[in-house]
C-alpha cells in the first residue's frame, strides 16, 4: 500500500475516535433501577364480621441509592385486589396500608411482595338469650352467713346463720321457699351452720354438702344429727368437681383436701347462671385463696362474696385481681366486735373500683338477674359504700 493510502486510513481512525469521544461525552449516564423489598406484613384485626374491614400494613425498603417509585400489589386469594405506588429515597423505608372489606364469611389469604397472611370473616356473635328471673339473697343474719340462690329450677342455700338466732327460716319463708335442692355448710363454725337443724326440719332438702372437717361443739353435733334425721343425700365436695342444679352451674374451688384447719377447708364455689357468675369462699384466708389461683381454677365472676365477713385475713389483692368482680358483698353484723369489714379490705376493694355492699349497712342485699343483665338492691335505701347505686349491669 502506498504512503498516501496509509495516511488516509490514519485520518479515518483519528476522526472516528474523536467522534466516539464526543458521543460519550454528551450522552447521559443510565442509572440502575431502584430495587424494593417488602420487609414485614401485618393484618389488624385478623378476625372480622361481614362488612367490617382489615388493615394490611407492609413495611417497604428502597434497596437502591437513588429515589425510586415502586408499585405494590395486594393479592387476595390469588387475585390482584389493589395496587399502590410508593416513592422512597435510596435506603429509605416506610409503611404502606391497604384496607380490605369482605362481606362473605370464610378464610382469606393476602400477599404483598411475597409475604403472606390470612384473616377470617366470621358470623356475628349473637347476644346470649335472657333466662327466667333468678334472685340471690344475701340475708342479713347478723355476724353470720346465709345466702340463697332462688331460680326457676333451683333453690340453693349457702350457710345457715348463727346458732344464737332464729332468722334463717323466716327469711326463707318470706321469699317463698318450699324446698331446697342443696344446702351447703362451708365449714363447721357456728356462724355458718348454726341453724342447720331449723332449716332441715322446716324444708325438704335434696342434698347437703359439708367440708368433712369434724368439730367438737354442740352446734356441729346438732347439725350432723339433723342431717342424719333428714332424707337428704350427703356429699363432701372437692376442688375440680362440677355440678348442675337445673340451670345453675356449680364449680367447686376448694378444698382440695382437708387438713383440720376449718378456714383452710372452707367449701368455696363458683356459681354461674347464664352469663353471670358468683364466687363464695366461706372463711378461706389468703393462703387458701392463693392455692385456688395456683390450681388454675377459673375464678372470674361479676359478684364476689368477701371471705370471712370482710376480714383482713381474706380477700387478698391477688384474689381480687383473679376474680375481677364488679360487685363485692360482705356479711357482717352492725357494730360487730371484730370490726368487720376491716379497713384494709375496704381499701383494696376501693382501689379496684368495685362497688361494695354489706348486710350491716344495707340489710339483706338482693341481686336480680336474667342471666345476662343484673341489678343490686339493698333492703335499706343506702348507696353502696363504694361505686354506683343499684345500677343495672351487663354481664
Amino acid at each position: 500500500m502506498s504512503k498516501k493510502g496509509l495516511a488516509g486510513i490514519l485520518v479515518t481512525l483519528v476522526v472516528g475516535a474523536i467522534v466516539a469521544a464526543a458521543i460519550a461525552l454528551h450522552s447521559p449516564t443510565t442509572q440502575a433501577p431502584a430495587r424494593f423489598d417488602v420487609l414485614n406484613l401485618e393484618l389488624n384485626p385478623k378476625e372480622i364480621e361481614p362488612g367490617e374491614t382489615v388493615t394490611v400494613t407492609v413495611e417497604v425498603l428502597n434497596l437502591g441509592e437513588e429515589e425510586g417509585t415502586h408499585v405494590l400489589e395486594l393479592i387476595i386469594d390469588g387475585v390482584l385486589g389493589q395496587t399502590q405506588d410508593i416513592t422512597l429515597d435510596g435506603g429509605e423505608s416506610a409503611s404502606a396500608f391497604f384496607v380490605v372489606q369482605k362481606e362473605i364469611e370464610g378464610s382469606y389469604s393476602v400477599e404483598v411482595g411475597g409475604l403472606t397472611g390470612t384473616f377470617e370473616v366470621v358470623e356475628p356473635e349473637q347476644p346470649p338469650d335472657a333466662l327466667e328471673e333468678a334472685l340471690v339473697y344475701f340475708f342479713d343474719v347478723g355476724q353470720a352467713d346465709a345466702t340463697l340462690f332462688l331460680g326457676p329450677d333451683f333453690t340453693v342455700l349457702i350457710d345457715a346463720g348463727d346458732y344464737r338466732r332464729n332468722d334463717v327460716v323466716p327469711h326463707l319463708d318470706s321469699v317463698g321457699v318450699t324446698e331446697l335442692d342443696l344446702l351447703i355448710g362451708t365449714h363447721p363454725h357456728a356462724d355458718h351452720i348454726g341453724q342447720f337443724p331449723q332449716v332441715l326440719e322446716s324444708f325438704p332438702v335434696g342434698e347437703v354438702w359439708m367440708s368433712g372437717d369434724l368439730h367438737t361443739t354442740r352446734t356441729f353435733e346438732r347439725a350432723i344429727d339433723a342431717i342424719l334425721a333428714s332424707d337428704a343425700d350427703y356429699h363432701e365436695p372437692r376442688a375440680g368437681e362440677v355440678f348442675e342444679f337445673g340451670t345453675l352451674l356449680i364449680e367447686v374451688l376448694n378444698p382440695h383436701q382437708i387438713t383440720g384447719d376449718f378456714h383452710e377447708g372452707s367449701i368455696s364455689v363458683r356459681m354461674t347462671y347464664g352469663e353471670l357468675s358468683f364466687v363464695f369462699t366461706g372463711d378461706a384466708e389468703t393462703h387458701t385463696e392463693q392455692a385456688m389461683i395456683d390450681r388454675g381454677h377459673n375464678l372470674e365472676a361479676q359478684v364476689l362474696h368477701l371471705g370471712h365477713h370482710g376480714s383482713r385475713t381474706s380477700s387478698g389483692s391477688a384474689f381480687l385481681d383473679a376474680v375481677s368482680p364488679d360487685i363485692a358483698i360482705y356479711s357482717a353484723g352492725e357494730g360487730n366486735q371484730y370490726g368487720h369489714p376491716h379497713v384494709e379490705v375496704v381499701e383494696r376493694v376501693a382501689a379496684m373500683g368495685i362497688s361494695l355492699y354489706g348486710t350491716d349497712i344495707h340489710g339483706t342485699v338482693v341481686v336480680v338477674t336474667d342471666g345476662v343483665t343484673y341489678s343490686v338492691e339493698g333492703e335499706y335505701a343506702v348507696p353502696p359504700l363504694i361505686g354506683t347505686t343499684g345500677a343495672e349491669n351487663t354481664s
